[in-house]
């Protein structure tokens, strides 16, 4: 795969130093993280292999990945990985693709307050399918939800919203029977919009000692006024939106390998860094047609700003599963909804023949960036080990 002429660390290793020191003191320990293990991925600083390939003989370099979560060059492994984990969950359902999204105020207040609110919009998002779906009235059954938390709009814009992938029905309360939900639709996105923005409006009421509040909205630390702060998001209509049914099972894996480790810019929409700033592509979601693709330039430090709002805090889940797909129970309802739509489960083979199949269509770690041959691994470099304090000068001398 060619490299993109323009990386995310390139603009962070020639514009980073300078911008950490005129912000210092106003970035977190993670966001520096996150700018450190992007300039070093993928070069001599993190070690590497020297390689050759297996079949033309070409010599390679390739350096170690940072892995963070945060990196655009480190995720398309890890996407598989997670994806080939996911496919012995997939049933023989339509699935449908559903969004929560949170209003502009509660946005705003969000960004210094992620793990509270983040957490809210996670557990209210899937408490509120949970809940309508096993109303009669409407499909009456125990439903599986994957959440995805995205917090980025195109533009780099702080815009917090999950992604679920939902199957489409669950199983009866005694689960003896799976319920279909209707042909090309799921459930009402106004009854769940209604409920969603009740149920996360109490629940951030409940919060409020937990958040923080700065500058604009340093006097929401008074409960009145935060209070009342709240009244007019009552009011306001909440996005909630259903997409219709994927294409199969298969597309849904398709769908998730694009959204469940993406990053808030890819290196391929970089179009350019010079004098004027960055440049890079980004979609008008008010506009339809081909129109909608347009381009953006801002500022080194404003792009630099705009990336890192979404780093996410250490240990938080991005990608949850609730229902029948929680980690504690999926295996046995996935098993249960398998008997009850009449697909056999798929076939595990521990046979050391079996076992050697696999592996030999599992592909190469390394391939050949000419020919696509598995390369060899000739030698193993170890990374750099920074200087962590200055040296014992007794010790010195």
């Amino acid at each position: 795969m060619q490299r993109p002429a323009l990386e995310i660390a390139d603009i962070f290793r020639a514009h980073g130093p300078a911008w950490r020191q005129s912000e210092r003191g106003h970035l977190s320990l993670g966001q520096l993280k996150v700018m450190s293990a992007i300039e070093l991925c993928r070069s001599a600083a993190l070690g590497g292999h020297a390689l050759r390939c297996s079949s033309c003989a070409q010599p390679q370099i390739a350096y170690n990945s940072c892995r963070n979560r945060h990196c655009p060059k480190c995720q398309a492994r890890a996407a598989q990985r997670w994806l080939q984990a996911r496919q012995a969950d997939l049933l023989p359902v339509d699935y449908y693709h559903v969004v929560f999204t949170l209003p502009a105020p509660i946005s705003a207040i969000a960004y210094t307050n992620k793990e509270v609110i983040y957490g809210l919009l996670f557990d209210l998002a899937a408490e509120t399918l949970r809940t309508i779906a096993a109303d009669p009235k409407h499909l009456g059954a125990r439903i599986g939800v994957t959440l995805v938390l995205h917090t980025w709009g195109s533009a780099l814009t702080h815009h917090p919203h999950v992604h679920g992938i939902v199957p489409g029905g669950g199983l009866a309360p005694d689960a003896h029977r799976w319920v279909p939900c209707k042909p090309g639709f799921f459930l009402s996105v106004r009854v769940l919009s209604r409920l969603f923005r009740r149920r996360f409006l109490e629940e951030l009421h409940n919060a409020h000692g937990q958040l923080q509040f700065f500058g604009d909205h340093a006097d929401l630390s008074d409960a009145t006024v935060f209070a009342d702060w709240l009244a007019p998001l009552r009011q306001c209509e909440w996005v909630v939106y259903a997409k219709r049914p994927f294409a199969g099972p298969q597309a849904v894996l398709a769908y998730l390998s694009r959204y469940t480790h993406r990053v808030a810019i890819s290196n391929s929409r970089l179009l350019a860094c010079d004098e004027r700033g960055v440049t890079f592509r980004w979609k008008d979601y008010r506009v339809h047609g081909r129109t909608r693709y347009k381009t953006m330039t801002l500022s080194t430090d404003e792009f630099m700003r705009r990336f890192l709002l979404h780093v996410l805090p250490s240990g938080f889940h991005r990608i949850r599963h609730y229902g029948l797909l929680a980690n504690a129970g999926r295996a046995q309802n996935i098993a249960t909804a398998r008997q009850l739509l009449q697909q056999p489960a798929p076939e595990v083979h521990a046979d050391a023949e079996h076992t050697s199949t696999a592996n030999a269509s599992v592909p190469p770690t390394f391939v050949c960036r000419h020919c696509g041959a598995p390369m060899i691994i000739l030698l193993t470099f170890a990374r750099t080990h920074p200087i962590r304090a200055p040296p014992n000068m007794r010790r010195c001398a």
